[in-house]
């Protein structure tokens, strides 16, 4: 059960790597240091000081740069590549009780592809506000992105069924509407 529990708030965490980088890793900080989260003895280091501080600066840093024109669509190149390298981690941290090859194999395979697939939506995201807006309503993005890290994130901890729920129901809805959706018949003329 410790497994399939680890496996489930290291997924929704790894979602929430695909918003934003270092939020997930800075709420798992911060929920180690209040005992609220357990981590895999290898990523002890998560819940110290440093890591905490270092956390802090780099989530400031993340969230005041997407919110500067331009330079978000450039951080979107850099948050690509992180984003699957952070949703591995963050999901490895939760299966500390395998072998490490099972360990790092499944946190690469669920946690790397999930948050690749949120930063995939990410980067579409701001494309289309990109291309309609200019660039000018990329902050409306930036402050969703924002905000859904920090509750998926929350919830991946407080409570981790629950999300996993809300992440089903909408990625059920999203195959719904783009995979399973029925053709409309064309008029005839």
């Amino acid at each position: 059960m410790d497994i399939i529990l680890g496996l489930v708030i290291g997924v929704c965490l790894s979602a929430a790597c695909g918003f934003r980088v270092f939020v997930p890793l800075l709420i798992m900080s911060i929920a180690n240091m209040t005992g609220h989260l357990e981590l895999a003895p290898n990523f002890a280091w998560l819940g110290s000081w440093p890591a905490l501080i270092a956390l802090s600066a780099a989530t400031i840093i993340e969230i005041a740069a997407y919110y500067i024109p331009w330079v978000d669509e450039l951080l979107d190149t850099i948050a690509t590549p992180a984003a699957i390298v952070a949703g591995t981690i963050v999901t490895a941290s939760q299966l500390g009780a395998l072998p490490p090859v099972l360990q790092w194999s499944i946190a690469a395979i669920t946690g790397g592809g999930v948050s690749t697939v949120v930063q995939a939506g990410s980067v579409a995201a701001r494309a289309t506000s990109t291309i309609t807006t200019g660039g000018f309503g990329n902050f409306i993005v930036s402050t969703i992105e924002d905000i859904g890290a920090f509750l998926v994130a929350i919830f991946a901890i407080v409570m981790p069924i629950l999300c996993t729920i809300a992440v089903a129901l909408i990625c059920y809805k999203i195959l719904k509407i783009t995979i399973f959706r029925k053709p409309q018949p064309q008029a005839s003329s």
